[in-house]
């Protein structure tokens, strides 16, 4: 469709110098709004002011200017209609073939910290979302432009197609227009049901990210939609299927945790092993690495630290499929490219700002949505929480720590066996709490570790003495658990007759 006449109200002047320019070039008349209008005015370049173009002035500082006839009408009649274009001609209205348009910064402005419900309110753009979805409606005859990257593509095809638009492109631009401002709405409506604290629906609209190469098995499929490229960045390897994202994810806010140079390996989100070191990555990977040698095979490994040649060498000797960094060194990251296949993940620190957006899974019918477990809790004045006669040692509490910050990542029920500075044995995902405490120690032997003077987590209460006593059997002297059974005194009463020191936490970290 030919371009004769375009409408431009946008808060964002990023690129439009130059596409003001291209279509003047192409002789099109333009029409805009306050600051939009002074802005072309400025190049030099003739632009009629919406309310001379309707006759009627912008009320309510502004809230009302493009809320008239004489501007939906042009978007909305159809022009291959002859009874619409008499109506047309009737009342005055002239065709828009054109319409730019992006919003008033909601998004960026609720993000800003203190900000007011009065100044979130001023932010709501009701003139642009209305005349995007009348323009992106008639696509057949409008061309509208919601995206700055697009103003280029628009400007090619004016070139090439002798002032007019293809409808394959206008489609594809009315579809980023009805994305944009789903995505607009639910903005909105979250951020008024945060602050109104009120009962109301979910919604979430995000762009596609990429098509996974798989979901769970080969024969399903699956996408990745919203911006985890903003927190991820593959550098080399195979595609992504479902799986792995998960696990990039598990992993990276396991690793999270720690301050210390630190090394997490994980099997489907569970920890195999995770181990922290004063000053030398390489040495944290041993400890991680020694609680379980097997498990690890097509695994995920993750660390807090640039991932140097010492450790590259030492983790190209394993099949590993996905390794997690903030930085790969140049020479560790030439070795590990000669394997073709293994997945390199470059973890960005904004990542953690992430945890503060809720959780959400799919239900039957529907959605849950909950709030990040974001924080080992319990951990605050540690030395008040003691059960048992005997206090722990300065070296249990900090074994005690280590342990419940892994703990809280392995899948319930959960049992890690640790010291102050690695997981010893890890027990995920039984049926009892006992039977995950006798597969940790069975793995121990496995893998010739001792348990003696351990600590032992458990993500929720022994509900029973049994659990407890199986991991002090095999040489663990103290525990942290959040406590809350009605048999905790029967539980207590065994760490005390076995001469062990407990904390109750007061929190539990299931994770299912």
């Amino acid at each position: 469709m030919s371009i004769s006449r375009a409408l431009i109200s946008v808060s964002d002047k990023a690129g439009l110098e130059d596409f003001a320019k291209g279509l003047n070039k192409h002789n099109i008349e333009i029409l805009s709004t306050g600051g939009t209008a002074k802005f072309i005015a400025e190049l030099g370049i003739p632009v009629t002011e919406v309310s001379d173009f309707t006759g009627f002035p912008e009320l309510f500082d502004g809230r009302v200017k493009t809320l008239h006839p004489k501007i939906h009408g042009g978007l909305l009649h159809r022009r291959d209609i002859d009874e619409h274009v008499e109506q047309a001609k009737k009342n005055g209205i002239l065709p828009i073939d054109l319409v730019v348009v992006n919003l008033y910064p909601f998004e960026e402005t609720v993000a800003k910290e203190g900000v007011t419900r009065s100044e979130a309110i001023e932010q709501i753009d009701i003139g642009g979302p209305s005349m995007l979805r009348s323009a992106a409606k008639n696509h057949d005859a409008v061309t509208v432009v919601v995206d700055p990257d697009d103003y280029q593509v628009v400007l090619n095809e004016l070139d090439e197609h002798d002032g007019k638009t293809t409808l394959k492109n206008r489609e594809r631009l009315a579809i980023k227009v009805f994305q944009r401002t789903a995505a607009y709405d639910a903005a909105i409506a979250s951020h008024l049901n945060n602050i109104q604290e009120t009962e109301s629906s979910f919604s979430i609209s995000l762009p596609l990210s990429q098509e996974l190469r798989y979901g769970e098995n080969p024969h399903q499929e699956a996408s990745l939609f919203g911006n985890f490229a903003d927190y991820f960045k593959q550098l080399q390897g195979k595609g992504l299927s479902y799986t792995n994202v998960i696990d990039i994810g598990g992993a990276a806010e396991l690793i999270l945790e720690f301050r210390r140079p630190a090394v997490a390996i994980l099997k489907h989100t569970n920890p195999c092993g995770v181990g922290a070191d004063e000053n030398d990555l390489r040495a944290a990977w041993e400890k991680a690495f020694e609680t379980d040698r097997q498990a690890p095979f097509g695994g995920v490994i993750v660390c807090n630290r640039p991932l140097g040649i010492g450790l590259a060498r030492v983790i190209s000797e394993i099949f590993t499929d996905v390794i997690i960094a903030p930085e790969f060194e140049t020479d560790a990251r030439a070795l590990l490219q000669k394997k073709k296949n293994l997945r390199l993940i470059q973890m960005n620190e904004a990542f953690k700002d992430t945890l503060d957006d809720p959780i959400i899974r799919s239900a039957p019918g529907g959605l849950l949505v909950m709030d990040h477990d974001k924080k080992a809790l319990g951990l605050d004045d540690i030395e008040q929480k003691v059960v048992t006669q005997r206090p722990p040692t300065a070296e249990e509490i900090e074994a005690m720590r280590f342990g419940w910050r892994v703990v809280k990542h392995v899948k319930s029920n959960a049992i890690v066996f640790a010291s102050s500075d690695r997981t010893l044995a890890i027990g995920a995902g039984q049926m009892s709490r006992v039977d995950s405490c006798r597969l940790a120690t069975w793995k121990a032997e496995q893998a010739g570790l001792s348990l003696k003077g351990s600590v032992v987590a458990s993500d929720a209460m022994f509900p029973f003495p049994d659990g407890l006593v199986n991991a002090l059997e095999a040489g663990a002297t103290a525990a942290i658990q959040p406590g809350g059974s009605i048999r905790d005194e029967e539980v207590i009463k065994a760490a005390n007759e076995h001469d062990a020191a407990m904390v109750f936490t007061g929190h539990r970290h299931f994770l299912h």
